[in-house]
């Protein structure tokens, strides 16, 4: 950089010269930093692109993952039963074939009552080592133990160890203990996972993370490290071979169930009358139906389930259980239709979970209402309408309250009102159309909505009043900020809700105090300027300022105050009576900005009191003065007080409030309104 200004510098005829040189440097740099940023805007979409798809194929994956899975325990099964359906034609080539495979296989009935007792008896010694399963794991004639083995627990966000577990593969579920310290060989109860709502997802090694697998209990998942990979491996094949076992199992038993049983034969009966008796009975039986659960599509729901559970597909499993729902209407409850139902349930509760998780407000909150919709459409669909209202609320006063949150405070109070009503009543209006789209055939609901408006237009006036009034503006930026809200509230009644009243009770609190502190403001001022009045002529020095006063009175609604000029610059006034007025008249137009009926004694009151500072003042100068050319300029303050300001202030008020005010007509009409001592300066009422 050194030599090339060196150089620039001698080639350059001058001053000019360099001033242009560094005029397209500065040019060159501005060109390279927009461009800089329009290439990291880009890179940022590509980037968000490219983690969407890399989301989708993770997904996509996942899915094929668990179709191969499902093929392969397809292809096993299918082969179990053509091996069954050989045995079955020749037991002979089936007992050979059974000695081949396993050579310790128990030859009798009683070796294989023997082997089934020694695992319980090995189930029951490993079970004795883990503290507080007792209670929990009910004890079952068929339950017996798989495997078993030490795992490293990891954190699955920051893959971080946690701890070291134990687990236990039973026939029907998995049990993890954690390992008490300074206790070797002993542990204590973690947790129980049925092998129905069990996934197990191979983890691919990424060093050093490596030898892990996953076991995904919707909604939730835990990561596991096994001591090296030939572990692993057995871990999975252990795994899924004990969960398609189970499957087998349940199947053949629901087979069972369903088929009819023969009834048993009852005894001969001599009696005659027995037959007529035997038809009767027989008529129910014969009409009792029996449900087929035998259907495919039934027995593969439960894990139907769990699959678009865990790929997020909630219309899809909202589906299945409609027509599972619309299947069994018409089906009498029998015993294996209640276990079905029982599992059913159990998977309804994990879909339950998973959507009032989506709603709660720990997620995202961008994406406005429309987000909420998948979420809230399959909760009313599974019957929990209250409880989607009630979520549905609760994420949007989050959303409301995080959004005027990150609102920066502006230096201008007015412009961070406009800001904050747009986000506020926004917000609210889209809130409500959502609602009204969601919940369009729940009519109790809208009961809640009205209440949670309520609670979120407090919040909203909370965070207005703190800006507002608490910061002690002028009551003129008060007038504006409140009229900005009210404009916006109003648009709330395009969809037919009126919020006007709730604001106004909200705000009436805060603005009392606001009229009353200007109030006080007011009069202090009238009394200073009163306690320096010298009863002279005003003199404006210019044509300009006495241009202007005309104007300023004119726009507090004097007409006549051409009258009140004098020659020249002169105004036959006192200083003290049209600084009154334009202050009275400034306060009068502010407060009706503020007004509403709550207000109307506050208003009035604080009008007559200002006015009483006035009135006081001159009637107390005009008994005490002795001078007869200054008694003469009291008396023409007094007139343009009585006839001017007074029926002004009047008019103004009827015009604002719509009545006019009785307070005013006797404050005028009254030529005395207090008895004054002469010697005092305080007036009495």
């Amino acid at each position: 950089a050194g030599e090339y200004v060196k150089q620039l510098s001698q080639q350059s005829d001058g001053d000019r010269d360099l001033q242009e040189h560094r005029q397209r440097i500065q040019a060159l740099s501005e060109e390279t930093a927009q461009s800089l940023k329009r290439n990291v805007y880009q890179n940022y979409r590509q980037f968000i692109e490219t983690a969407r798809e890399i989301s989708y194929l993770e997904s996509e994956m996942y899915q094929l993952s668990h179709i191969l899975t499902e093929q392969k325990g397809i292809m096993e099964a299918v082969t179990q039963a053509l091996l069954l359906q050989a045995d079955r034609d020749d037991p002979a080539l089936g007992a050979r074939r059974a000695a081949a495979a396993d050579p310790f296989l128990p030859l009798s009935a009683k070796d294989a009552a023997a082997s089934e007792e020694g695992r319980q008896r090995t189930l029951t010694t490993l079970l004795e080592k883990v503290e507080g399963c007792r209670d929990l794991l009910p004890e079952s004639p068929g339950k017996y133990l798989v495997y078993n083995g030490d795992l490293l627990e990891y954190d699955a966000d920051h893959m971080a160890q946690i701890q070291r577990v134990h687990a236990f593969l039973m026939n029907d579920c998995l049990l993890v203990a954690t390992a008490l310290p300074n206790r070797r060989g002993a542990y204590r109860y973690d947790a129980l996972y049925p092998l129905d709502g069990l996934a197990v997802v191979n983890v691919k090694d990424n060093p050093p993370m490596k030898d892990m697998f996953k076991l995904l209990m919707f909604p939730e998942s835990r990561i596991f490290q096994a001591e090296n990979a030939k572990i692993k491996k057995e871990w999975l094949e252990v795994l899924e071979e004990t969960k398609r076992n189970r499957a087998l199992s349940e199947k053949r038993r629901l087979e069972q169930e369903a088929l009819p049983r023969p009834a048993p034969t009852p005894p001969e009966s001599t009696n005659p009358f027995d037959e007529d008796e035997d038809e009767e009975e027989d008529e129910p039986s014969a009409e009792e139906e029996v449900v087929d659960l035998s259907l495919e599509w039934i027995q593969e729901l439960p894990e139907d389930l769990d699959v678009c559970i865990a790929q997020r597909d909630f219309e899809g499993a909202v589906d299945l259980l409609d027509k599972l729902n619309e299947y069994l209407a018409d089906k009498p409850v029998s015993q294996p239709v209640k276990e079905l139902r029982a599992k059913v349930d159990e998977r309804v509760r994990q879909l339950t979970d998973v959507l009032v998780f989506e709603l709660s407000p720990d997620r995202s909150l961008r994406g406005g209402p429309r987000a909420t919709r998948r979420a809230v459409s399959q909760l009313i669909r599974l019957g929990q309408s209250t409880k989607a209202c009630e979520l549905f609320l609760k994420n949007r006063a989050a959303a409301v309250q995080t959004a005027i949150r990150q609102l920066r405070i502006e230096g201008a109070t007015l412009l961070y009102i406009h800001k904050l009503c747009h986000v506020f009543f926004t917000s609210l209006l889209e809130t409500a159309r959502e609602f009204e789209t969601d919940f369009a055939g729940n009519n109790g609901c809208y009961s809640a909505f009205v209440v949670w408006a309520r609670s979120s237009m407090r919040m909203f006036v909370d965070a207005f009043s703190k800006q507002v009034f608490d910061s002690k503006e002028s009551l003129s930026t008060a007038a504006e900020c409140v009229k900005v809200a009210k404009e916006h509230c109003k648009q709330l009644s395009e969809i037919g809700l009126d919020l006007t009243f709730i604001i106004h009770a909200l705000l009436v609190k805060d603005i009392k105090g606001a009229l009353q502190s200007y109030k006080d403001i007011i009069i202090e001022a009238t009394k200073h300027r009163n306690s320096e009045e010298m009863w002279r002529k005003m003199n404006l020095m210019t044509p300009e300022a006495l241009g202007k006063l005309r104007e300023e009175m004119k726009s507090c609604g004097v007409g006549n105050f051409d009258q009140y000029t004098g020659d020249d610059c002169w105004v036959n006034l006192s200083y003290t009576v049209v600084a009154f007025t334009k202050q009275t008249m400034a306060f009068l137009e502010e407060a009706l900005k503020l007004y509403f009926p709550e207000l109307h004694m506050v208003l009035l009151e604080s009008l007559v009191e200002i006015i009483l500072v006035a009135v006081q003042h001159v009637d107390y100068s005009l008994r005490c003065e002795q001078d007869p050319e200054k008694k003469a300029f009291i008396r023409q303050n007094a007139s343009f007080l009585y006839e001017t300001v007074l029926p002004v202030v009047e008019k103004r008020f009827e015009e604002g409030v719509g009545k006019p005010a009785k307070q005013l007509q006797d404050l005028r009409n009254a030529s005395r309104l207090m008895r004054v001592n002469p010697e005092s300066t305080t007036s009495v009422v």
